[in-house]
């Protein structure tokens, strides 16, 4: 009797412990619901030689009373003008743009708190979980507005906590994915889950989710929570997530180490170098071996451990001088870096109406990678038909370096032409250099 009672007591004591925690977990999982938004945005666009409004749709998850959302970059972006967020009551407000980091795809709103106020308005919020301690296998939930569906859930697992991709033109054109790997799912993440919180059971957000795989069923990707953690906290600081650079286009060592003459799991590829950044200055060249940096001995025999290194020189302040050990054939050699601010090779772009001419500032990465003299100029990212730029012979992929013989060092500096252009229309000089040639053409009214 005495035993029969006592397993009687140990299953009721395990069935509410059970019960608690299961209802611990959807409370849990209901904050996150009434956390997750969905974001619509108006935004410039700077195509053809004109200038047009496009609207998106995505998500986004509220992380604190204050109001803040973190979504992804390439659904909110400086070129917005129009931001609107809409709660878990149904109720739509307005929100402004604080940060944007293209390279994790990462961008920080805050919700219209007077607003908010006035209206009596309400909305909760959700935490953070730990993405380091996810596994494959294990259970998570995509949450987003997929389709202008809102707050949809969609169920499935961790399909890989590793995942290694770089895509060079993956938000709008800038880089992303060089300092992070990828959390892999297979919770269906469609057009409008950008953004969207990737959770635990118990509501805890482990990743933003960023995209699925053109082509595929079940291949979605998320940035994970760590990452977005460090990120969302220097973007509240200042707007912008500010990286060092050194110049130094890693690549993965396996298969190669008996070329090198390398024992395993030790050192990483240098498969080039840009041109006049401080690794070139420096005297590193493609195929150099980098064994350590600062004295940390670094691993990059496989793809999934490039961005961590890669995060190490990025981490650092900028103009840190960085000690490089280095195997070059048979010889080890130690280098000095400095390392340069981190920057896009896509420069703030412009329309010239008038002309019928969209541009892109030439920044130094674009024109470390072109092989070009300097950062003077202006790209042209298209031309409409019928107007003076077009007529003049201008097209796609030119470099604007100097308007009425005068050198074009600023986006500023050819604002103040085309505004005179427009007040008394007059011919305009333009040189032009394509396919490393000179030419002059006129812009006439």
């Amino acid at each position: 009797m005495k035993s029969f009672l006592t397993r009687s007591i140990f299953t009721l004591s395990l069935f509410l412990t059970v019960t608690a925690a299961h209802a611990a977990m959807s409370r849990g999982f209901n904050q996150l619901l009434d956390a997750v938004v969905r974001i619509d945005v108006r935004e410039v666009a700077f195509e053809a030689g004109s200038k047009r409004l496009a609207s998106s749709i995505g998500s986004g998850v509220i992380l604190s009373d204050e109001g803040l959302i973190l979504t992804n970059a390439h659904v909110a972006s400086p070129r917005a003008v129009e931001i609107s967020v809409t709660l878990a009551s149904l109720e739509r407000v307005s929100a402004k743009l604080v940060g944007w980091d293209h390279w994790t795809d990462l961008a920080l709103l805050r919700i219209d708190l007077a607003e908010v106020k006035r209206r009596k308005l309400k909305f909760d919020h959700a935490d953070f979980g730990d993405s380091d301690k996810l596994f494959p296998g294990q259970t998570v939930f995509a949450v987003g507005t997929p389709h202008g569906l809102t707050r949809t859930v969609t169920r499935g697992i961790i399909s890989n906590n590793n995942r290694y991709f770089e895509d060079r033109s993956g938000v709008n054109g800038y880089e992303t994915g060089a300092f992070n790997t990828w959390l892999q799912t297979d919770a269906a993440i469609n057009p409008g889950n950008s953004g969207g919180p990737l959770v635990t059971e118990d509501g805890r957000v482990v990743g933003i989710n960023a995209r699925g795989y053109v082509g595929a069923d079940n291949l979605g990707f998320a940035i994970p929570a760590n990452v977005a953690r460090r990120v969302t906290a220097e973007l509240v600081k200042s707007g912008v997530v500010t990286r060092s650079y050194l110049g130094i286009i890693p690549g993965a060592l396996q298969d190669l180490e008996g070329f090198y003459s390398l024992s395993s799991n030790t050192g990483m590829l240098v498969n080039g170098v840009d041109a006049g950044s401080p690794a070139a200055r420096a005297g590193l060249r493609g195929g150099d071996i980098v064994l350590a940096i600062n004295g940390t001995k670094v691993d990059g025999r496989f793809e999934e451990q490039l961005p961590a290194i890669q995060n190490l020189v990025a981490s650092l302040p900028v103009g840190t001088t960085v000690k490089l050990a280095v195997k070059r054939g048979a010889e080890l050699r130690d280098f000095t870096v400095q390392t340069e601010k981190l920057e896009s090779r896509v420069g703030e772009e412009w329309v010239f109406e008038k002309w019928g001419l969209s541009v892109r500032k030439v920044s130094r990465a674009y024109a470390r990678e072109n092989q070009l003299n300097d950062t003077t100029g202006v790209l042209v990212i298209g031309v409409q038909p019928g107007f003076p730029a077009d007529v003049a012979g201008l097209s796609r992929g030119d470099i604007i370096v100097k308007i009425n013989q005068q050198a074009v060092s600023s986006l500023a500096a050819m604002k103040n032409v085309h505004e005179a252009f427009a007040a008394k229309p007059a011919p305009v000089l333009v040189e032009v250099q394509r396919n490393r040639q000179v030419s002059l053409y006129v812009l006439k009214p």
